[in-house]
């Protein structure tokens, strides 16, 4: 479904202890298994500094800008406007990615790519996924019933793959 490498992400590791509170707060999540939040090979910021609440409010990937920051998990995030980081600020597991923000697709094969497009996702059940890249959120999404449960059984191996290769 996705094409890419492992890991190598730069800032992959966060403090445990501050997920796990931020964790409670939210009422718990498969998305987030552990604190890895995809940050790409360079930006420094999640989801290439698209806005994860303009997904659900505008139904389209919208760049977020530096003036409506907010950081989580150790990582900043990128919003359109000071509402979209409220929003995010009072619920971040509501508009978070699954699987810290990396590709769906590849994470249902129990591998992970760094690489995704903002601009390649879908919503199902309320939930965010990113892609690798339109024709593969199509596939992913036509096979959301497989997909999404071998992803989610997958997250907790993967994440800690993304934990230990973050050291070596």
């Amino acid at each position: 479904m996705c094409a890419g490498t492992r890991s190598g992400a730069r800032g992959i590791s966060r403090s445990v202890a501050v997920f796990l509170l931020a964790l409670a707060a939210a009422g718990g999540s498969q998305a987030f298994a552990d604190d890895s939040v995809n940050t790409g090979y360079f930006g420094g910021v999640a989801i290439m500094g698209y806005d994860p609440v303009a997904y659900f409010t505008e139904g389209k990937a919208v760049k977020g800008s530096e003036e409506f920051s907010h950081e989580w998990l150790g990582t900043p995030w990128l919003f359109a406007n000071a509402k979209h980081r409220e929003m995010f600020i009072s619920e971040p597991i509501k508009y978070a990615p699954q699987y810290g923000g990396y590709c769906a697709g590849e994470v249902a094969l129990g591998s992970v790519t760094v690489n995704v497009d903002p601009e390649a996702f879908k919503i199902i059940d309320g939930k965010l996924y990113l892609i690798y890249d339109k024709g593969s959120a199509e596939g992913f999404a036509a096979h959301v019933a497989e997909a999404v449960p071998k992803a989610d059984s997958n997250w907790p191996k993967v994440a800690a793959d993304l934990e230990r290769d973050q050291y070596h």
